[in-house]
């Protein structure tokens, strides 16, 4: 298993030498929240599209 050492050196390396602090943790959040959707989704913490658009809607009034 990788760990998240590992990982963020993973992410670093794969950004052009001249990319920003902010561009490299900007990558660093979203492999995050991609890690953290696919647990929820293996762990069964999921919503139907239909639910998500009704969460939408009552967003929005």
């Amino acid at each position: 298993m990788i760990t998240a050492k590992e990982k963020i050196r993973e992410v670093i390396d794969a950004q052009p030498d001249d990319a920003s602090y902010d561009e490299i943790i900007r990558e660093l959040a979203f492999g995050q929240m991609v890690e953290r959707g696919l647990e929820d989704s293996r762990a069964g913490r999921v919503i139907s599209n239909e639910e998500m658009q009704r969460r939408i809607k009552a967003w929005q009034h």
